[in-house]
């Protein structure tokens, strides 16, 4: 199978160094310095063993160099969807399709827009990767991706699975779409803003009782969202899924910590923010997403307490909820979390 991996991050690599074993695959994407870096010396990709090897892999900013694709795979930020569909339409041949592992809500719907519903699918994954300078990828953590045979696709399924188990990706097909999707929304809006405001590690959240608490209740709030819409999640318990992702992947920098500690733009919209919106639409609050939603807006401003110490940057989070919740109301914009 020919496969375009549209995103050169720490994901877009991590899959691009395994796939690259039992495909033919090319990279695309549009950061100089780790274009210069995959072309110049390969790609250095640290096992969660710490075992360290230089893996080849063709990499491009011409997604005419990575056409036709029988499968392009969409590891892009989430805000970059839109951009990710029509790079996807320039590469894919006639009878390939476009598969999502992104975070966030909106990104099926983007790429049907421009692709065709039978050339755009979606899954989800859990395994972890950082990016520790171009060129150089850690494995930070082994997980499952789930990928969605609920719909007629261009490209079936199970062959996508077979690939991925063949590359050494635990790979499962389901036919719960909107479950998976929200899900995954829950685990995420429970670990990665809290990971990012505090800039701490996953296992943080589980190890300290105020983090943990309001993990637990952006999970609550995503799977009474879920409910609201008649959408069954994956698994019974939302809150004790996000404990158990966070005790699992505990030595992992969320990827939107990544992106804050590196002043780049982060998914929140389409995490808390979506979470949020859905909420209002419903009647279901959701304050605790609206304070972690203004929390990294803030932060992604320069508008937060970037040397305060994280116990003290959860009681401000703890006081804003509480807030919002005597309100009954989400919070806005204008909340300030400097302390």
């Amino acid at each position: 199978m020919r496969i375009a991996i549209i995103g050169i991050g720490a994901m877009g690599c991590l899959f691009g160094a395994k796939l690259s074993q039992v495909a033919e695959v090319t990279l695309v994407g549009h950061w100089p310095d780790q274009l210069a870096a995959l072309r110049e010396h390969g790609l250095r990709f640290i096992a969660p063993d710490g075992r360290s090897q230089t893996i080849p892999l063709n990499a491009t900013d011409d997604p005419q160099a990575a056409a036709p694709a029988d499968l392009a795979l969409i590891l892009v930020k989430s805000y970059q969807t839109p951009q990710a569909a029509e790079t996807a339409q320039q590469v894919l041949s006639p009878k390939g399709m476009a598969l999502t592992l992104q975070n966030g809500l909106g990104n099926l719907e983007q790429l049907t827009a421009v692709l065709g519903p039978h050339r755009a699918n979606l899954g989800i994954t859990s395994e972890g990767a950082a990016l520790l300078e171009p060129g150089v990828v850690r494995h930070a953590g082994t997980g499952h991706t789930t990928i969605a045979d609920a719909r007629e696709t261009a490209v079936r399924p199970d062959k996508i699975a077979e690939l991925f188990a063949s590359a050494g990706f635990a790979t499962s097909l389901s036919s719960n779409v909107n479950g998976l999707v929200w899900g995954k929304l829950a685990v995420n809006a429970g670990i990665n803003p809290l990971t990012a405001v505090l800039q701490v590690t996953n296992g943080f959240l589980a190890e300290n009782a105020t983090a943990r608490e309001l993990m637990i209740l952006a999970a609550q709030e995503v799977a009474l969202v879920a409910a609201a819409q008649n959408i069954v999640l994956p698994f019974a318990d939302a809150a004790a899924q996000a404990l158990a992702v966070a005790q699992a992947t505990a030595t992992n920098h969320s990827s939107m910590r990544q992106d804050l500690a590196n002043g780049r733009a982060t998914e929140i919209g389409a995490i808390c923010g979506a979470v949020v919106a859905a909420g209002r639409r419903l009647g279901v609050p959701t304050p605790v997403n609206g304070v972690l939603q203004t929390a990294v807006q803030q932060a992604e401003q320069g508008i937060w307490p970037a040397a305060a110490p994280p116990v003290a940057i959860l009681q401000q989070l703890l006081a804003q909820v509480a807030q919002a919740k005597t309100q009954s109301t989400d919070v806005t914009d204008d909340t300030d979390f400097s302390l």
